[in-house]
């Protein structure tokens, strides 16, 4: 499944640029103001492809540029932005897809958009997800939760200083779980690049951090969920309590977590209220959705005996680095992590290949810590259940990953079947009886 090519809508006199995925009954248009990343460019960050995938997995999933960023056209310079100006955009990529009525989900600044589209445009919107977000930024004494002026100066001073060091000065705020990942660092400093240039970005950021649609709040009818993370620093958890106690029938979701950006984090959590609220079902799917996945199990030899040696606080900082680096190989493959298993990890994967890479380069990242781990992989029907998973394939990528050699990644096969022409090599183990399934399976171990 992958995001349609470039498209324009006519905003007045500007080109709108926006792209479609999925084919689902309810239209779900993206609002993420306030990021400066170009939807050219969501697609190279693994977590951020992930996460608009599965919006687009059981919606209609729209995503656009508003006028000033990235694909679409400029606006002139030295003129003035506003909040209406780009619910004329969100408008006119709705009118341009030939949606009469769409389902909004904003993040931080998107949220005023969302809100304007609301009270303004009730007829064309269903309901509204709003996540981190916020009807002004600055506190008043009628607004204690807002944040200091002197904050916001320094936070736009740090943003744009274009001798920044790495140019990523702000992933600290917005996505601490990601701020020690040297790629995505990278990618965030070259796309927030590419997205604006330093005076658009300046008009952006000032036009998001200076309106105040508290007035439109009374005047919303429209189905509202609103989902932040507690910790959020950026934008504290307050501005999230406001808009809920001021919007009728608002449905307040505290998360726990500190990254802002949604694609960040705990993503199983909020994926699962916003698939409830728009669908009627967790994630968007049917109850125990069942899906072929690759499942990946791994787990570090000797575990017991290490922890013993070391102590128990040594063997927890070496833990710790061990999780820190198996999460980090499992997002550079595009996987999904399930769940730690406390010396080792649960994932899955589109397809057999990213599976078998990421457990090597887990192995080789795990060495380096001076630990071995084994691995197992198996592709089969799984079933969602919440933010785990279940189903034979689980069991059978579990009793795999029990027979691996220290240090080897064991593999069905199942599993080499699909793999065919993937240019992996793979030596023959012998036939096993596995625990608790039945019949006898032919495991192979990766060599690469």
């Amino acid at each position: 499944m992958d995001w349609s090519r470039t498209r324009y809508a006519k905003s007045a006199d500007l080109h709108v640029a926006y792209q479609v995925l999925g084919d689902g009954e309810l239209d779900l248009l993206i609002l993420p103001y306030g990021l400066n990343v170009s939807i050219d460019a969501h697609d190279d960050e693994p977590h951020w492809n992930r996460f608009e995938r599965r919006l687009g997995s059981f919606t209609r999933a729209i995503r656009f540029d508003p006028r000033g960023l990235g694909l679409s056209d400029p606006f002139e310079a030295g003129s003035a932005l506003t909040i209406e100006q780009w619910a004329q955009d969100a408008i006119a990529v709705l009118d341009a897809v030939g949606s009469t009525r769409a389902a909004l989900f904003a993040t931080g600044g998107g949220g005023l958009v969302a809100l304007m589209l609301c009270a303004a445009h009730p007829e064309r919107t269903t309901a509204q997800v709003l996540t981190n977000c916020f009807a002004r930024t600055a506190r008043a004494a009628d607004y204690p939760c807002g944040v200091p002026q002197h904050l916001i100066d320094s936070f736009f001073d740090a943003v744009l200083d274009s001798n920044a060091a790495d140019g990523a000065a702000d992933v600290a705020l917005l996505a601490p779980s990601l701020a020690h990942d040297a790629d995505f660092r990278t990618w965030w400093a070259r796309a927030g690049r590419r997205g604006a240039s330093p005076a658009s970005a300046l008009t952006i950021q000032s036009t998001l951090y200076s309106s105040d649609v508290r007035g439109l709040l009374p005047s919303i009818k429209t189905p509202t969920l609103v989902l932040h993370r507690t910790d959020n620093k950026f934008i504290r958890v307050g501005h999230a309590r406001y808009l809920a106690d001021h919007i009728e029938g608002a449905k307040l979701v505290e998360l726990p977590g500190a990254d802002h950006v949604p694609f960040a984090g705990d993503t199983e959590a909020l994926l699962a209220e916003v698939g409830e609220f728009l669908t009627g079902t967790a994630g968007g799917g049917p109850s125990g959705e069942r899906v072929l996945a690759t499942v990946l199990f791994s787990d570090i030899v000797g575990s017991t005996s290490q922890a013993a040696e070391m102590g128990d606080g040594r063997w927890r900082e070496m833990l710790d680095d061990h999780d820190r680096a198996v999460a980090r190989q499992v997002r550079r493959f595009a996987g999904t992590q399930i769940k730690t298993t406390g010396d080792g990890v649960l994932a899955t994967f589109e397809g057999p290949t990213q599976a078998i890479r990421c457990g090597v380069a887990m192995r080789d990242a795990a060495r380096q810590l001076g630990l071995d781990i084994r691995v197992g992989v198996h592709t089969g029907e799984i079933e969602k259940r919440g933010n785990d998973i279940g189903g034979i394939a689980v069991h059978i990528a579990s009793r795999v990953q029990a027979e691996a050699e220290p240090g080897t990644v064991l593999v069905s096969r199942v599993v080499t079947d699909l793999v065919g022409g993937s240019g992996l090599s793979f030596r023959p183990r012998g036939d096993y009886e596995l625990k608790g399934v039945p019949g006898s399976w032919t495991l192979f171990t990766a060599e690469l």
